[in-house]
């Protein structure tokens, strides 16, 4: 698409293209404001940073509580200026809103809405940049006011718009396939589970060893100094291992850890702490090293990895591990408590079915997060070519 020259843009502040509207509370100790649902109150919690967020409301006050503060007309844009800057949404019906969020009417039909929203979405960074250095963020209504915005005709800010909007749909619509194909793995393990030849068996019946890393901290070295991985909790998070950033050890160091623990293939990597009770697969041929903060579980032979790993991070596991949980500060789980969670076991040819459906899952899983990845480099690149100064 083309765009004309940036420089023949007009800049403009916010205030000139928008009456700005700061939100009031109604009080709560007035049961008439509250008593019945007529009138959507916006709060920041029903803004967002991601994607093109029509508000959805919580909270309703009675029309006798909408007085006490402005009726902000449907298709207005709501912006949180204080606490979770540039958290923004636009209002699908007439409503109120808190004092957090200051409202934006546009004055004229020579502004598209959805280009001043994409706009204002690269906003956060600048808000944060300028408000007052409290506890607490806040952005007076003063200052908001102020920010400008390069402004190209109508024509091409609905260009600009349209070409962002489908973008976002896109990865909107392929975002809700990978929620569907995560939650098609629970309810297939549910399915599987619940098999009339189940077995619930403890981890430690079905594993050769159950261990955990040096509880030593060691000395990290550079990545260009023939260091080895070393794994700590947060390297595992959502069932996947971050390979991307972690950090290394000696030669010396791994060594000596190896020879203790040498993790494999197929291996199951357990979370201690941190991100406590989230497991995954070692899915490669890989040379590393594990912390304290993780447990290492290795199958027995009669036992599908895949199965397992998704009995592990199920529901039912996680409670468990949560009745385990120890310390007062960063809760642990003990070695001890991860040997006597039980996982429902159904007979290893099931399991291998069940992997087999999993295995093509994950590849879609990965063709859509590819797909993802892609669309919001795009998306990136022309948010910076149609909004950088």
């Amino acid at each position: 698409m083309k765009i004309f020259n940036k420089s023949e843009w007009k800049k403009v502040k916010l205030v000139d293209v928008c009456e700005i509207i700061t939100g009031n509370t109604p009080l709560k100790k007035e049961k008439e404001y509250w008593d019945k649902d007529e009138v959507p109150f916006i709060t920041p919690p029903e803004l967002k940073y991601e994607g093109i967020n029509y508000i959805t409301p919580n909270i309703y006050v009675s029309k006798i509580g909408a007085k006490q503060g402005r009726i902000i007309p449907k298709n207005s844009i709501c912006v949180c200026c204080i606490g979770s800057l540039g958290k923004l949404g636009i209002l699908k019906e007439d409503s109120i809103t808190n004092q957090q969020i200051n409202s934006l009417i546009l004055k004229n039909e020579n502004v598209d809405l959805l280009y001043l929203y994409f706009y204002l979405k690269t906003t956060k960074n600048n808000l944060e940049a300028t408000a007052s250095s409290t506890t607490v963020k806040i952005i007076n209504k003063s200052s908001f006011e102020k920010i400008e915005i390069s402004l190209p005709n109508l024509e091409i800010q609905k260009k600009i718009s349209k070409k962002l909007e489908l973008l976002e749909n896109n990865i909107d619509f392929r975002k809700n396939q990978l929620n569907y194909l995560k939650e098609l793995n629970k309810s297939l393990f549910t399915k599987y589970s619940k098999n009339k030849k189940v077995v619930n068996l403890e981890l430690e019946e079905i594993c050769e060893f159950i261990k955990d890393g040096t509880h030593q901290t060691p000395t990290y070295v550079n990545t260009n100094e023939n260091g080895y991985k070393f794994l700590s909790s947060k390297d595992v998070s959502k069932g996947i291992i971050n390979w991307d950033n972690t950090k290394y050890i000696s030669e010396e160091l791994h060594k000596e850890l190896y020879k203790k623990i040498a993790p494999k293939k197929n291996d199951i990597l357990l979370a201690k702490n941190g991100t406590t009770g989230i497991a995954a697969l070692v899915d490669k041929e890989e040379i590393f090293d594990i912390y304290v903060s993780l447990a290492i579980l290795r199958l027995k032979k009669e036992y599908n990895p895949k199965y397992i790993l998704e009995g592990i991070n199920s529901i039912e596991t996680n409670q468990q591990f949560k009745k385990s949980l120890k310390g007062i500060g960063v809760p642990n789980l003990h070695l001890k408590e991860i040997k006597k969670v039980k996982i429902p076991i159904p007979p290893i040819e099931l399991q291998n079915k069940f992997a087999e459906r999993v295995e093509k899952i994950e590849k879609l899983k990965f063709e859509i997060e590819k797909s993802i990845e892609e669309a919001q480099k795009l998306y990136n690149s022309l948010i910076s070519k149609y909004f950088d100064n």
